[in-house]
């Protein structure tokens, strides 16, 4: 017998404890970088998700797009102040950031899954009320930071086996559009659910300790002592920063991987090795 059918089999096997584990588990995927970067990379990933929900999880997908955005903004000639390093969106620019989020970005994960044989959705935060933000910082103009979240259109999902793509747009009090960092709307959703699992896909193999190594398991104490003396700097900051606030709202555990490694996802819920840094409450 082929010994690849064999080790299949074996690795098939080991994950029963780990697909039971998380059966009716909610985990909330933020989705960008690589897994976002070519076709073959978004099927895979599409892949994996109708897995997840064929073994009973509910994934629910945040997504990104700033590459996309930067692209179209710049085909149609609209230029971009910044401000500390943040794109200040005004009104023109926030045209274009719900077009290509809500419509390019979106439509692509929610094609991609329903080639895999899934049921997907594509929502925005504006839709039935999802997220409500307050401005970030005035001077950015419409960027937002979530200050309520509404997630029963989420569970209605669940219930019905749909697997929601969100994009990370917003809903003012006035009415207005926010746009959202990817990660931040991932973790405020999470939160929200109070969702098992929270994978923020990134291009990075995890979280580093000061040699360079990928520390596999961390607590938030931990992370703050390793913000603190400068071990933890740079863009890494706000990704934990993001899942440490959302263990604070109730998810159970906060998981930075690389998005570069096949079948991420999978490696991370249904083996013992993991695919990242897990961050737990301590």
């Amino acid at each position: 017998m082929n010994r690849d059918w064999i080790a299949t089999a074996r690795t098939l096997s080991q994950a029963l404890p780990f697909l039971q584990r998380y059966a009716d588990a909610t985990v909330v995927i933020k989705l960008g970088g690589h897994a976002m970067g070519s076709d073959e990379a978004m099927d895979e990933f599409a892949r994996d998700v109708v897995l997840m929900r064929q073994v009973g999880v509910n994934p629910v997908i945040v997504h990104g797009g700033g590459p996309m955005i930067n692209n179209m903004l710049a085909r149609l000639n609209i230029e971009s102040e910044f401000v500390n390093g943040k794109r200040v969106t005004d009104a023109a620019t926030m045209e274009v950031v719900e077009m290509v989020l809500s419509g390019l970005v979106n439509a692509r994960i929610v094609q991609a899954i329903s080639e895999q044989g899934g049921r997907a959705v594509g929502v925005s935060g504006k839709d039935s009320g999802l997220i409500v933000c307050e401005p970030e910082d005035p001077a950015l103009g419409l960027v937002g930071r979530p200050a309520e979240v509404n997630p029963s259109i989420l569970r209605d999902f669940a219930e019905k086996d749909i697997i929601p793509v969100i994009a990370p747009l917003g809903m003012g009090l006035s009415g207005e559009t926010y746009n959202i960092n990817g990660d931040t709307a991932a973790g405020a959703i999470a939160g929200a659910l109070k969702a098992d699992r929270l994978l923020l896909l990134t291009d990075v193999a995890g979280v580093k300790d000061g040699s360079g190594e990928v520390v596999t398991d961390l607590t938030a104490s931990q992370i703050n002592e390793m913000i603190a003396d400068g071990t933890i700097a740079g863009g890494m900051i706000p990704k934990v920063q993001t899942a440490l606030k959302a263990l604070e709202g109730g998810v159970r555990a906060a998981v930075i991987l690389d998005g570069r490694a096949p079948n991420a996802c999978l490696l991370e819920l249904f083996t013992e090795h993991g695919a990242g840094s897990i961050i737990r409450n301590g």
